[in-house]
């Protein structure tokens, strides 16, 4: 792998993938991987020791949660948790004051919750950095995860090819998407016309994906795409706040199922699956993949913790 530009982050929000070059994802990737390494070996450090996070959650969490709280917490940070039952975000009081609040008392805050405004606004008048924990319009921090695990398994994410298969307007297929074409990893999207992602989202990382030799291709017929395909990849037909359109979008959605039949047409016998979970079985994957051999989803929900780790010691400590 060629070696990086170093890149100086210290004190920049991580709020879209949109907003970071090639060379500072890759910076990203190989400090995750570095802290990996030190977990791995009982290598503490207190590098956030003195240090206090703000975690602000309007939407459930698992591996989001965890991974901030125990990658702050091991080496020597405080995260405080805060619910919309315990803060008054955009309620009694504006975001802007709340960013202005948190700012002053903390070093770093988290949002995952409903808005993409909301965590801007947060990043624009905290004047600390920002984390984007997910929104309905991006999930930063899970696609620096999918590329880190996609790296371990294949040895380099250059040139491989993934295809996500479901709901192309959510926040993970999107972000995904704009992952992938700045770091060199062929995407196709196999999803109904209905559910196409914005066409200027498209156009901007197909510009991404030009400067790597790489493609994008988005099909309603998932049976064009799947030849040759390294890596399959879903999520959720129904995300959270969408409850009401559940049926509507499983019948949408049926025949997009990843399944082995799916697998037989990739003609890869080393293709592997990938989810951002929470995972529905018998919905959009069935358990005989995503508890199978090729699947690699526990590798990659691990790497959760790892890269957001590294997120923070970057943009806090200038790592």
């Amino acid at each position: 792998m060629m070696e990086q530009k170093m890149a100086n982050l210290k004190g920049k929000s991580f709020l879209t993938l949109r907003d970071f070059s090639k060379d500072e994802i890759f910076h990203l990737l190989d400090l995750a991987t570095k802290l990996k390494d030190e977990k791995k070996n009982n290598i503490y450090s207190d590098r956030f020791k003195g240090k206090t996070i703000a975690l602000i959650f309007e939407k459930r969490s698992t591996r989001t949660r965890c991974s901030f709280e125990t990658a702050f917490g091991e080496n020597g940070g405080f995260p405080v948790f805060l619910s919309t039952d315990d803060i008054q975000l955009g309620q009694k009081e504006t975001v802007e004051d709340t960013a202005r609040v948190l700012g002053s008392m903390f070093d770093a805050i988290q949002y995952r919750g409903f808005s993409q405004e909301n965590v801007n606004k947060l990043a624009k008048f905290s004047n600390v950095p920002v984390y984007n924990g997910l929104t309905d319009e991006y999930h930063p921090t899970q696609i620096l995860a999918d590329i880190l695990t996609i790296r371990e398994h294949f040895g380099n994410e250059n040139g491989i090819k993934l295809m996500y298969a479901g709901d192309g307007r959510n926040n993970v297929a999107i972000s995904l998407m704009i992952g992938c074409a700045k770091v060199g990893i062929n995407f196709y999207l196999a999803t109904p016309k209905e559910l196409n992602p914005p066409q200027e989202i498209v156009d901007e990382c197909k510009i991404y994906a030009k400067k790597n030799n790489t493609e994008i291709k988005i099909s309603d017929q998932i049976k064009d795409l799947a030849p040759n395909i390294d890596v399959i990849y879903t999520d959720v037909w129904v995300s959270m706040g969408e409850e009401k359109v559940a049926a509507e979008r499983e019948k949408l959605l049926g025949r997009f199922q990843v399944n082995e039949k799916l697998f037989q047409l990739t003609n890869n016998e080393k293709a592997v699956f990938m989810h951002c979970l929470p995972a529905v079985r018998e919905k959009e994957v069935t358990a005989e993949i995503i508890d199978g051999s090729r699947s690699i989803v526990w590798q990659q929900a691990e790497n959760r913790k790892y890269t957001i780790k590294a997120v923070m010691a970057a943009t806090l400590n200038g790592e």
